[in-house]
């Protein structure tokens, strides 16, 4: 972090034309609408935020500063810490903190060091991520090493000492330290493109420390073409367990299996997640406390948690582009889910997901999107609504 308050001074004293200065700008405006069963008031939230800064090259290095402010101009609903636990939960509370603050460094082939506050957003996301869905993004405080040097072999070994969480800085939760190392080797062998990871997390805050654990697995992509068409293809498996000071102790397994077709316009996709469940007695199951977990189990968000009995989810969907001629090009989604226990065999639940979005213009990019989950044994009855409008440089 030192290097970081002395390279400043380094840029201003060498010549201006070495430099190069690029603004940082992002902003979006976001209508959520929550009608959940069991609570009696829905929930409306019309959040506004900003994030500002800078990045300044200077031969190999980089510095990158950026800020972080969100504002809520309609405040009906729990953001978590406004006390307002009579409405549905919205995620998004008021802040205004250091988003990212890092210093790179390219100065050795194929390798880029990167040190500081900064985003961090592994493969899909589904062990770490930096949930760009929410208002205040989460980041880490880290040192991480991406190297291609070894040539076939790409390496990627992050040592993250906090991670800054979306639930701003009131939050008893808006930094968890620990000692965290995410580690992945990724390869291509023929059409497909493997990778062997390693993610311990290590959760120190109070009411955290059931999170610790230690994750070891391998994923696999390819693309193949089908004429026309072509077809994307991802497994997945980890085996997980305790940690560091969790106080259970448990093992768990993940497993992933995804396709999806993109004929023109049309694309169709499908898969099979498992986060399983402690096959004895103890009462655990697979956890991803540090990924983006909107993108995955539904955008209800009924399974930020994973449950107890862990949990099987069966989804399908399709999306297609509709060009309207010189009007920019509207995309449609919709993706089915089906959730069940992995322990006992029960329906937990199913879950209809509907997204509309456009870009009117170059930087802005508009959306409309729909979550329905029907409980049957798992949370309750939630609808979701958002309307977003996003602009960035």
């Amino acid at each position: 972090m030192r290097a970081l308050a002395l390279l400043p001074f380094a840029l201003i004293a060498t010549p201006a034309a070495a430099q190069e200065m690029k603004p940082l700008v992002d902003a979006r405006l976001r209508y959520e609408g929550v009608d959940q069963a069991g609570i009696a008031r829905d929930a409306d939230a019309l959040t506004l935020r900003v994030r500002a800064g800078f990045e300044l090259k200077q031969g190999d290095f980089a510095l990158l500063a950026e800020g972080e402010g969100t504002l809520a101009l309609v405040e009906r609903y729990n953001s978590s810490v406004n006390g307002r636990i009579a409405y549905p939960t919205v995620a998004d509370p008021e802040n205004v903190e250091v988003n990212r603050i890092q210093l790179q460094y390219r100065g050795i082939k194929d390798t880029v060091f990167t040190a500081g506050r900064q985003r961090i957003a592994l493969d899909d996301q589904r062990f770490v991520g930096n949930v760009a869905w929410r208002q205040n993004e989460q980041t880490f405080d880290a040192v991480r090493v991406e190297s291609k040097a070894l040539g076939p072999v790409a390496i990627d070994v992050t040592y993250a000492w906090a991670a800054r969480t979306i639930y701003g800085v009131e939050s008893p939760i808006a930094g968890i330290g620990g000692d965290n190392v995410f580690a992945g080797a990724t390869a291509k062998l023929g059409p497909v493109t493997a990778k062997g990871f390693a993610y311990l997390v290590d959760q120190d805050a109070t009411g955290r420390r059931q999170f610790s654990s230690q994750t070891y697995g391998g994923r696999a992509t390819t693309t193949l073409p089908l004429g026309p068409a072509k077809l994307s293809l991802v497994a997945s498996y980890a085996r997980q367990s305790d940690w560091r000071d969790n106080p259970n102790r448990y093992a768990a397994d993940y497993w992933l299996a995804e396709g999806q077709l993109q004929v023109k316009a049309l694309g169709l996709s499908g898969g099979y997640e498992v986060l399983g469940a402690d096959k004895g007695l103890a009462n655990t199951s697979f956890q991803t406390p540090l990924a983006t977990l909107h993108k995955f189990q539904g955008w209800a968000d009924k399974f930020l948690v994973t449950p107890a009995e862990g949990i099987r989810d069966l989804y399908a969907g399709g999306s297609y582009a509709l060009a309207l001629g010189k009007a920019p090009t509207v995309t449609l989604q919709a993706i089915y889910h089906r959730f069940d226990s992995d322990r006992n065999a029960r329906l937990y639940g199913e879950e209809w997901d509907l997204q509309l979005g456009f870009k009117p213009a170059k930087h802005l990019a508009a959306l409309i999107k729909y979550a329905d989950y029907r409980a049957t044994s798992f949370a309750t009855d939630t609808r979701k609504l958002w309307l977003q409008l996003d602009f960035s440089l």
